[in-house]
């Protein structure tokens, strides 16, 4: 959020061009510097003869200031022990001359009659010391501001990064025996000499890949893209269960266009097939539910294996997919804006629900309060 708040100002506002605005903001304070000591001169009576003193010793300060900007570019470089002390001692230096200077410019064009002599000449060492004070104090805080404005643009960049790639790497993530599975079906196909169906079979599988490499940089796919992607990987495993997978897609029409991370929903068809239909002789039906709640997308995987009391594809060995992948997913996407929640689906089987932001491409941030969505029941 710091980020977010300085960057625009940083690279976009004021401070986009430094040395414009050192110029600046040094032009403008020596100004206001002068006309505040010319006109408390005047109001108390000291006569216009006060103001060429109030010019040289502005003038004085503007050109002290910058010696010190100069010395304060290496110093803000340095350990903090070293930057505070030499910063003391410059300041302490330049605040004694600055008195010199001031009392001596008093002296020769104020009150010509009056000869200072020794500590006399730090008579305004005080006031001087207070000027060049803040000023110093506005120096490092403004640079300080700067560098923590570009160190948090760059740890911005940085997260963003490595959250992108965290992303991609569960993105990519595909289940091995998938791929084992299917291959080995191609194979038998061609030993059994239907050609035609293992050219479709690996039709299919090659546009299941390319959607699942290639995507859109930002890991989002609509609901229509994510559902014919199933549509290619349930046609897939259709070859080798044939009659016994079973799948119905409910799409809801204003969902289409909604996004969400894209390959998110074929994992947990793959469990409901691993766990639903490969079991059982009779197969099972898989429901794909897709349907939009006030500002959230829910959908809802179910389907009619034998439910909860199945291993959970987690802990299967030798796969890297699963509910873990999907929690790692939604937690990267949404932070703690989603659920996903498990389920028995009466009489029997499964059901898992997903609820997320509802977006489009003109969606600008994920709705923070998501709207209650009511209890699972039976889909199948």
């Amino acid at each position: 959020m710091l980020g977010a708040m300085v960057e625009p100002l940083v690279r976009h506002g004021f401070f986009r061009d430094k040395n414009r605005a050192f110029w600046i903001l040094q032009g403008g304070g020596w100004v206001a510097y002068l006309l505040l000591r010319a006109l408390s001169g005047l109001a108390n009576s000291m006569g216009l003869s006060f103001v060429l003193p109030a010019v040289i010793v502005t003038a004085t300060g503007f050109s002290i200031t910058l010696l010190l900007a100069a010395a304060y570019r290496r110093l803000i470089a340095m350990k903090p022990l070293w930057t505070w002390t030499l910063t003391a001692l410059l300041l302490v230096t330049a605040s004694a001359l600055f008195s010199v200077l001031e009392v001596w410019a008093h002296a020769t064009f104020y009150q010509p009659g009056w000869q200072p002599r020794g500590v006399q000449f730090l008579g305004a060492i005080l006031l001087d010391f207070s000027v060049l004070g803040a000023w110093t104090g506005l120096y490092y805080g403004i640079n300080y501001y700067l560098l923590l404005a570009e160190q948090s643009e760059r740890m911005l960049n940085m997260a963003a990064q490595a959250n992108s790639a965290q992303l991609a790497m569960l993105r990519y993530q595909l289940n091995p025996h998938f791929l084992f599975n299917t291959l080995n079906s191609i194979s038998t196909l061609v030993l059994l000499k239907q050609t035609e169906r293992a050219n479709a079979m690996l039709s299919r599988l090659a546009n299941f890949l390319r959607y699942s490499l290639v995507g859109e940089r930002e890991g989002l796919a609509t609901v229509a893209q994510e559902a014919e992607a199933l549509k290619l990987y349930l046609d897939i495993e259709r070859t080798r269960f044939e009659s016994r997978l079973r799948t119905r897609f409910d799409i809801a029409p204003d969902v289409i266009e909604a996004r969400l991370p894209s390959l998110l929903l074929q994992p947990l068809v793959e469990n409901a097939i691993k766990y639903a239909v490969t079991p059982s002789e009779d197969g099972a039906d898989i429901l794909i539910d897709a349907r939009r709640m006030g500002d959230r997308l829910v959908i809802t995987i179910a389907d009619t294996g034998p439910g909860l009391g199945a291993a959970p594809a987690d802990t299967t060995p030798g796969t890297n997919v699963g509910l873990a992948n999907i929690r790692d997913r939604l937690a990267q996407s949404y932070g703690a804006d989603h659920r996903l929640e498990l389920a028995d689906n009466e009489p029997h089987g499964l059901i898992v629900l997903i609820d997320i932001p509802y977006q489009t491409d003109n969606s600008a941030q994920p709705v923070a309060n998501p709207v209650v969505v009511p209890a699972l029941a039976p889909q199948v």
